[in-house]
């Protein structure tokens, strides 16, 4: 059986799925056609059904939840791993109803934060995460919301942090941040469904064994090229909530559902039974 599947380049993603997809580990009859693209891109595919397996970001869950389950395995949430909000220096506070803010896509749980942080923000732009840093270098908005590497990189680039969004997060709901998950089509066979999940978890599991390599897979596809960056990367975003959510990361999600849901009262209703 041959099913598609759609992974960021970030290393943490390469790191989890390298086992799966180049044959470390025996997946059987399963057969996994990939696709490597910038979350809010596989968030929109999501939303279209475009893909059978696909990592997307939490913030996305509540629009596609009809058609696609998550998975308890191969993700990233955790504590301290949260987008944050960074800008030139000499700006020392953001003023979100006058100021142009660079947003890492509108489906992205980067989004969701940056809103619940700064509900007033009013001069917002979806771009590509890679191009954030560089949009607020040439001035081409006051402050932007970074993610992934750019976490490690932003202070080497001449950036300064105005708020940590995680943080932010985690003082106001006490929950651990679901930044992104693994979904597969509810259409697939139950046996299909599980043997995914399993075979992730197995995958996750085989490269934290060999932590702290970093694969020619993983180098290949990252966005900095800087090995210790890659290794910063990994070790913050891949944990035990990526081998399995757990019940304390199943609680996260939920918050995240409960806040979206207050967030956007205009949406119909936040099915709740998310996982597979």
């Amino acid at each position: 059986m041959r099913l598609t599947l759609g992974i960021s380049p970030c290393p943490n993603d390469t790191f989890i799925f390298d086992a799966l997809v180049n044959g470390a580990i025996d997946t059987g009859e399963l057969r996994l056609d990939v696709v490597h693209e910038d979350v809010q891109t596989l968030n929109e595919w999501a939303r279209a059904g475009r893909l059978d397996v696909s990592k997307v970001s939490y913030g996305v869950v509540p629009a596609i939840a009809g058609d696609y389950a998550l998975l308890r395995s191969g993700g990233a949430l955790g504590r301290g791993v949260g987008p944050l909000l960074v800008a030139r220096p000499g700006v020392d506070a953001f003023r979100p109803e006058t100021m142009r803010v660079a947003v890492p896509g509108r489906d992205t749980t980067a989004h969701l934060l940056f809103s619940l942080a700064y509900p007033g923000a009013a001069h917002k732009q979806f771009r590509v995460f890679s191009d954030i840093e560089d949009a607020v270098l040439g001035g081409a908005v006051d402050a932007g919301v970074i993610i992934h590497e750019g976490r490690f990189t932003y202070a080497a680039k001449g950036l300064v942090k105005l708020l940590d969004l995680g943080e932010h997060w985690e003082r106001q709901t006490g929950a651990p941040i679901p930044l992104g998950g693994i979904v597969a089509r509810r259409t697939l066979d139950r046996d299909v469904l599980r043997a995914l999940e399993r075979l992730v978890r197995e995958s996750t599991l085989h490269a934290l064994a060999r932590r702290p390599l970093v694969t020619e897979y993983v180098r290949r596809h990252a966005q900095e090229m800087d090995e210790a960056v890659m290794r910063q990367h990994i070790d913050l975003y891949v944990n035990d909530f990526s081998v399995d959510v757990g019940d304390a990361g199943g609680r996260a999600v939920e918050t995240l559902l409960d806040v979206y849901a207050r967030m956007n009262p205009a949406s119909a209703g936040v099915r709740r039974d998310v996982f597979l």
